[in-house]
């Protein structure tokens, strides 16, 4: 698999990722746009309000038979947060013309739609429809409350919010309630053309080949545009080390207990593997200290589990307790980073997590989709690297690599939501 870039405007550029195992290609435009409370839910519904009709295919139906015309062509959208900016994509998957009845280049027409749902969308008077904006928000405020509803997700949202108490990066990827339901057909229309002048942009086409006129296509588009001010999408603020440590509980009707622990990292940054590896052996699989001391030996957690971010250098720790459990749970949480830190790693965890960590970067490689995402998470390098050369890295990390890892980190935030007591 070769790569190629190519600079189609000012802050866009187009990426070539070649692969030969699949029989479709990928088109994806992903903009990167800044992480602000004020604009975080207008993003969070934007690419669904242009991916369910335009100025060309007013309403989904036609939409939809013009993707069946397409071989069954498959449109995916997203908006979630990398490092500090908030990254909306909007991609369409397509098979490839060699396998077309006529071999009619639909690849090409793939470009054309998604060009016209990103670029020529159903507007008025400088504003979407507002029965669009609405259809679409409903499926928002559905999807924020399901976060509210899921206890597990509400207590990793409230640790970050805390933890990130000065950053829009603790609010969660979908926005508030509040800031969702204040969303108008005007305001969108605002973040939509805000989006155009000023975003980050990368194309990406994965496939055989690059078909011709494709970047062609979208740089035409983009010149349209007096495109300045063009976000830094490489500036990322990392969390510095706590001088206090914050705790805060809340008590909600639930029946299990949930305590969440945030840790800043002295490593930061997406090539930050032996951050990676220190956090899978302190928290990953079944062969991690957290798994067979909290879970298995001492029975203080129903789950208990690490991941890191390590664009941002932060590691959290996600458990489920008995209310009576909590703190000592925290306190042998706390014990087995230690332990990690002076060095006790046995040779078969360390050879686990590096197989575990080498085969899920590999697994990226599974179907066009992961390679997308692989790529466009991955925008703070200048070439980024492919899954294969990322395993590469893991596996190449010694053991006193990742003590050094897990010495820099360090204890933020605790956040513990535990079961109303009788009477309150």
């Amino acid at each position: 698999m070769s790569n190629s870039y190519l600079k189609l405007a000012n802050g866009v550029d187009g990426f070539f990722i070649k692969n030969d195992r699949f029989n479709t290609t990928v088109l994806s435009v992903n903009f990167y746009l800044p992480l602000k409370s004020e604009t975080i839910s207008a993003y969070a519904l934007l690419p669904y309000v242009l991916t369910s009709c335009s100025n060309e295919y007013r309403d989904f139906s036609k939409l939809n038979f013009k993707l069946n015309m397409l071989y069954g062509a498959d449109l995916v959208v997203s908006s979630n947060r990398v490092m500090d900016m908030q990254h909306v994509k909007i991609a369409i998957s397509v098979i490839n013309d060699e396998f077309t009845i006529n071999k009619n280049s639909v690849i090409n027409e793939a470009m054309d739609l998604l060009i016209s749902l990103i670029f020529n969308p159903a507007v008025l008077n400088n504003s979407f429809f507002e029965d669009d904006v609405e259809r679409e928000k409903r499926k928002l405020l559905e999807n924020i409350a399901a976060e509210v509803n899921e206890k597990r997700v509400f207590a990793k949202n409230r640790m970050l919010e805390i933890m990130f108490e000065n950053s829009p990066y603790g609010i969660s990827k979908y926005g508030t309630e509040a800031g969702a339901k204040a969303l108008t057909g005007q305001i969108l229309y605002n973040a939509w053309q805000e989006m155009l002048k000023t975003a980050y942009v990368r194309v990406q086409v994965i496939g055989k080949q690059l078909p011709g006129g494709v970047f062609e296509q979208i740089t035409k588009c983009f010149n349209n545009f007096n495109r300045e001010n063009i976000v830094d999408y490489k500036n990322v603020t990392r969390l510095e080390k706590a001088n206090n440590i914050k705790q805060v509980t809340e008590y909600f009707n639930v029946t299990q207990g949930k305590l969440v622990m945030g840790f800043s990292s002295e490593i930061c940054g997406q090539n930050a593997y032996d951050l990676l590896l220190a956090t899978d052996i302190f928290g990953g699989g079944p062969y991690s200290n957290l798994f067979t001391n909290v879970r298995e030996k001492l029975s203080l957690c129903y789950y208990c589990s690490a991941s890191a971010v390590r664009g941002k250098g932060f590691v959290m720790v996600q458990s489920g307790v008995e209310a009576e459990n909590a703190e000592q749970a925290q306190t042998e949480i706390l014990n087995q980073l230690e332990s990690i830190k002076s060095g006790n790693i046995s040779d078969f965890t360390f050879s686990a997590s590096q197989k575990a960590i080498s085969g899920a970067l590999l697994a990226y490689n599974d179907n066009l989709g992961g390679i997308d995402q692989w790529y466009s998470a991955n925008i703070t390098q200048n070439e980024p690297i492919s899954p294969e050369e990322a395993a590469n890295i893991v596996n190449s990390i010694t053991k006193q690599d990742v003590i050094n890892a897990a010495k820099g980190i360090n204890l933020n935030t605790v956040y513990r939501l535990m079961p109303k007591k009788e009477g309150e």
